[in-house]
């Protein structure tokens, strides 16, 4: 999947506080790895390098994602938090 880092950081920014810690939490991961998915740089840390392939460019570039759980995971946040911000 290719998506703009801008949206990716709007994605980022969009999550309720909390976010990376429960996404690292229900995959498994380091909070550090999916920072670095959404374009952190934390690659001293232990855990493994996100799947990701930033490719600089206009606003930022462009970002070809291998494995989208940890993007499949924000949205799925971000609809839970607009559903309770309905509710």
């Amino acid at each position: 999947m290719v998506i703009t880092f801008e949206e990716l950081r709007h994605i980022k920014d969009s999550l309720p506080h909390g976010s990376m810690e429960r996404i690292a939490h229900e995959l498994h991961l380091e909070v550090d790895t999916v920072r670095n998915y959404f374009g952190a740089e934390h690659f001293e840390a232990p855990g493994k390098i996100a799947d990701v392939h930033f490719e600089k460019g206009v606003s930022g570039g462009v970002v070809r994602l291998e494995d989208t759980a940890i993007l499949n995971a924000a949205m799925r946040i971000l609809d839970e938090h607009k559903q309770a911000a309905l509710n």
